[in-house]
C-alpha cells in the first residue's frame, strides 16, 4: 500500500490535487479541473491514480465525480500526506519567485 501512495504523491498535478481535496471538503472535477488547468480526461485519471492508492474517496453527482479525502485512511499515511502538502504550499512562494 505504501508503494500505491508514493506513486501516487509523485506526480506534481496530483500533489495539487491532493492538496486542493485534502480541506476536508468535497470537490468536483470540474473545480479541480478548473483551478489545475487540466482537461477532463487527464484530471480523471490523476484521481483515479489517488482513489486506488486509498488517498480520495469519490461518488457520482449526476454527470459530475465528487473527491474527498478518505476518511479511513491510516493516520500514519495522513501524516505523511499533510506533511508532503504543508511542503507544496510552502515552496509555492520560492517557485513564484524563482519564475520573477
Amino acid at each position: 500500500m505504501i508503494q500505491n501512495v508514493l506513486n501516487a504523491i509523485a506526480d506534481p498535478t496530483r500533489r495539487a490535487a491532493l492538496a486542493i481535496v485534502w480541506d476536508g471538503g468535497e470537490h468536483c472535477v470540474c473545480e479541480l479541473m478548473a483551478r489545475l488547468d487540466a482537461s477532463q480526461s487527464r484530471m480523471s485519471r490523476h484521481m483515479k491514480v489517488l482513489r486506488e492508492a486509498g488517498l480520495v474517496t469519490d461518488r457520482r453527482d449526476a454527470q459530475w465525480v465528487r473527491f474527498r479525502r478518505n476518511p479511513s485512511l491510516a493516520p500514519a499515511l495522513v501524516a505523511v500526506v499533510d506533511a508532503v502538502v504543508a511542503a507544496e504550499r510552502s515552496a509555492v512562494p520560492e517557485q513564484e519567485m524563482e519564475t520573477a
